[in-house]
């Protein structure tokens, strides 16, 4: 028998998954002759894209729904080393043991991870949302606050870092502190080191990020960095001490730590430099796919660390695989467009187009957009139906989303 295994069950895992099945079933191999198994940390799919919103409710969807239909297997377990040479990936369960699994092909979809500086007392009192644990547990530290008598740093939360992610946590937290009951003395502030919010949106976007974030009484603190965090609060490299209960960090991503134990080149993030049909330069058998993987994505871009480009790398990635261990052509992965569409809370959200972020809508109208991609478009289809969920893992790439009026 032979084993593609895929490491991560992320965007680009579980599509690689799913779209390794699906040429499976295509080529009419069964499931005896080849082995698709996915390793994972979790049970279960992240919509990791959600996690900094009001309700977590569907952004942990079971493994079993997804992969079993389609005849992937599945374990729970912690990938600590690859030798490409001996075609070995060294696990660890949930139980502490080891073990070693054997691979024909292997892809690699292990994602990112939030960077977390020495700075003192981050890690015991920071928060974040870069997993579904991290958000259910700054959610549930919200609403511990909430039971608790007013104060000026229980009602204050300091977000650092001014980049997509932090925006979206900042803009969506007057919701989420109302729904922890915290409703009076509210103050959320964002804090960069740049001396701008939104630094990668240009000149075209970041006046609406402004406008959105001052509607929303988001205050600033720019062109300072975080000197040390406490139960109590923060300080900041100008001196201003914020008395604050809640830190949440996202101030950077970086490729997962697997990528560099691998020998292949690497970019200034640590992802694996991946050519069209998503192997790794230099590695025999070896694919990548989503934030862990760098592919000019139209021959003059790299792909970004986004769903956006995670859920296709991931399809062809699974579809290459299988073509690849079958000696038959593999599909190049080409993006012609590129968008960002990013939740502004309340106030609505920012949609632009291109790589140069051109507005293309605001407000109300791109806030249906931004809720049709997080509820609806992102997510494979659920239920269980076999032929539901290969149909949805075809190599094909979608259209950009559409725009409300």
């Amino acid at each position: 028998m032979a084993r593609i295994l895929v490491l991560g069950a992320g965007f680009a895992g579980l599509w690689a998954a799913l779209g390794a099945a699906r040429k499976r079933d295509e080529i009419g191999a069964p499931a005896a002759e080849v082995e698709i198994l996915v390793v994972d940390r979790n049970a279960y799919h992240n919509i990791r894209v959600r996690n900094y919103e009001v309700d977590l409710s569907e952004v942990a969807l079971p493994l079993a729904g997804l992969l079993d239909p389609v005849g992937v297997s599945h374990m729970v377990a912690e990938a600590e080393a690859i030798d490409p040479a001996k075609r070995q990936v060294t696990i660890k369960t949930g139980s502490g043991q080891k073990e070693v699994l054997g691979y024909d092909r292997l892809v690699l979809t292990t994602g990112s991870e939030l960077v977390r500086p020495a700075i003192p007392g981050l890690a015991v009192h920071g928060f974040d949302v870069d997993t579904y644990a991290a958000a259910v547990r700054l959610d549930q530290h919200l609403a511990a606050l909430g039971r608790q008598a007013p104060s000026t740093g229980r009602s204050t939360v300091v977000v650092v870092g001014a980049g997509f992610t932090g925006i979206e946590v900042a803009a969506e937290m007057p919701d989420k502190l109302a729904r922890a009951g915290i409703d009076s003395g509210r103050r959320i502030i964002l804090v960069d080191p740049n001396p701008v919010v939104g630094a990668t949106f240009g000149a075209h976007g970041r006046p609406v990020i402004d406008q959105a974030l001052s509607v929303l009484g988001v205050e600033t603190r720019l062109n300072v960095r975080v000197a040390a965090v406490a139960a109590a609060g923060l300080t900041l490299s100008s001196g201003e001490i914020i008395p604050a209960r809640t830190v949440v960090w996202c101030a950077g991503m970086r490729a997962s730590p697997l990528a560099a134990s691998l020998p292949a080149a690497r970019d200034g993030l640590g992802r694996l430099a991946v050519d069209p049909y998503m192997r790794v330069e230099g590695l025999t058998g070896v694919f990548a796919a989503g934030d862990v993987a760098s592919s000019l994505i139209d021959g003059q871009h790299a792909t970004v660390m986004s769903c956006q480009f995670a859920r296709p790398m991931g399809r062809f990635a699974g579809h290459n695989v299988v073509a690849d261990l079958y000696g038959e052509p593999l599909l190049p992965l080409h993006i012609d467009w590129y968008v960002t569409v990013l939740d502004l809370g309340g106030w609505g959200a920012l949609y632009t187009t291109g790589w140069d972020r051109e507005v293309h809508t605001t407000g109300a109208a791109a806030k249906v957009t931004k809720q049709t991609i997080n509820h609806q478009r992102i997510y494979p289809p659920r239920g269980g139906d076999r032929a539901a969920l290969l149909a949805a893992a075809a190599p094909t790439i979608q259209a950009a989303p559409p725009t409300r009026p």
